[in-house]
């Protein structure tokens, strides 16, 4: 494939830590390694973080002076981030941008303004949602208008495809019979990976002791309810299991109480919030990894523990069975005593040494790694790339079928939108632009790479004599 230009676009991205900021960084980088250009547009995550920052490997990333509401996400205005993203996607010469998240709202804007540009489009959704909540109820109508004019969409499981085409409407009309809808053919699943070599096991001493390690942000959808539930009971099932609980949120005084209630200070070790870096470390110390996720996409923290070897319980919900082969998972349903019993065969197969850490561990390396991914994705450009570009009234058409409501207002927005543009076109005219036209050289970052290492002996040698 040509290399191409690519601008990732999420209101989630480093500084924040999490699943999709760890998954747009690694396939950029991979990108990039493939000889793409990749920039990353985000919003300020700290009040000194603005403007354009650079990771390694030479990837450029905009913080536009956009503030989150909650969760790190902006708030949805459809307008405002016009004249950034025309001023950045133009300058930099992009073909093609890649939004990720159904909560990002300067993702879905991206998805809005690209078009004006000729620019085409992908997505990708990260998480499960119901259809039933308030907040569901908006996100989806949200995704829904975007998604109409959108020319790829990518899910990280096949569970997650389903939910993602039902919440997104991804049909079209058959051309033989217009009341037959069909499912749209620009939708693909591409999983996500980790870099097993940072996870690689640590062989443990021998003991009697299995400690159980639960990673998450504790908060309802994680399940944290059903793990205050079954702590106590499994503690006191198995006096030889210890739990070490990592994560942050607004569950965490609900497990304190727990562990007050029960007396279970010496059993039940809560760590705090833990670094991406630091993951490995605690994971190390368990023998199993136990997860109970209501809702679950994909769960690369699953993934992250069967490669350091743990043996992994976990609720049978959304894409989870899709991650790892049944000799290395034991499911459950997301009720208190089917995790018992879980949990109960897990620590058996744990004690008789039907686990074995390292072999896990060369598995997981098999299955999972990220230049397929960035291939796959690669892909998927390709086809969006020689594929026809929707017209402007194709556009209105398609968004007047969100229904006579919500599909004259996505109308409305879209025809603004077209006149803002025409706006700026004539307010900052395209030659007045400062075009970006040299992007960070590998071979000359690695020439003063090495001129820094020669300079650095150098002085070291005379400092010694």
């Amino acid at each position: 494939m040509e290399p191409i230009s690519i601008a990732m676009i999420s209101d989630f991205f480093h500084p924040a830590v999490g699943g999709v900021e760890n998954h747009i960084y690694m396939l950029s980088a991979n990108l990039i390694r493939k000889g793409h250009k990749v920039i990353v547009i985000t919003h300020s995550h700290q009040p000194d973080r603005v403007g354009i920052r650079w990771l390694l490997p030479s990837l450029k990333v905009y913080y536009i002076p956009f503030l989150p509401i909650a969760s790190s996400a902006t708030l949805p205005n459809f307008f405002t981030s016009l004249p950034y993203l025309r001023t950045i996607l133009l300058r930099e010469h992009i073909h093609l941008i890649h939004a990720h998240a159904s909560l990002s709202s300067i993702g879905h804007e991206g998805i809005l303004h690209s078009h004006l540009m000729g620019i085409r489009t992908v997505f990708t959704d990260h998480s499960l949602f119901g259809f039933d909540d308030a907040a569901s109820i908006l996100t989806n109508k949200l995704m829904v208008g975007t998604l109409k004019n959108v020319d790829a969409v990518i899910c990280v499981s096949h569970t997650g495809r389903e939910n993602t085409v039902l919440r997104g409407e991804l049909f079209e009309r058959n051309e033989d019979d217009p009341n037959v809808l069909e499912l749209r053919k620009s939708v693909y699943v591409i999983p996500n990976s980790l870099i097993a070599e940072q996870f690689k096991p640590s062989i443990q001493p021998p003991s009697d002791t299995i400690t159980i390690v639960f990673l998450s942000r504790l908060a309802y959808r994680k399940g944290i309810d059903l793990l205050v539930a079954t702590a106590p009971r499994i503690c006191a099932m198995f006096p030889n299991v210890n739990f070490v609980v990592g994560g942050d949120g607004p569950k965490l005084i609900e497990l304190l109480q727990m562990r007050e209630k029960h007396l279970l200070q010496d059993r039940i070790e809560l760590v705090g919030s833990v670094r991406h870096k630091d993951v490995l470390s605690v994971l190390s110390r368990g023998a199993i990894y136990l997860n109970t996720s209501l809702t679950e996409s994909f769960g690369i923290a699953i993934l992250e523990a069967a490669c350091a070897g743990l043996y992994v319980v976990s609720t049978r919900v959304g894409g989870v069975p899709e991650i790892l082969p049944e000799d290395m998972i034991s499911f459950a349903k997301p009720e208190e005593e089917d995790i018992i019993r879980a949990v109960s065969e897990a620590i058996k197969i744990v004690q008789d040494g039907k686990h074995d850490p390292i072999r896990a561990h060369e598995r997981i390396k098999t299955f999972y790694n990220w230049e397929d991914v960035a291939t796959r994705t690669e892909k998927v450009y390709e086809t969006v790339l020689k594929s026809r570009q929707m017209e402007l009234m194709e556009r209105i058409h398609r968004t007047m079928d969100l229904g006579p409501f919500a599909g004259i207002i996505y109308t409305i927005i879209l025809l603004v939108d077209c006149i803002f543009f025409l706006f700026l076109e004539w307010w900052i005219p395209r030659d007045s632009l400062h075009y970006v036209h040299h992007h960070w050289d590998k071979e000359v970052f690695k020439e003063l790479v090495e001129e820094a290492e020669e300079a650095e002996k150098l002085a070291g040698g005379s400092s010694s004599s």
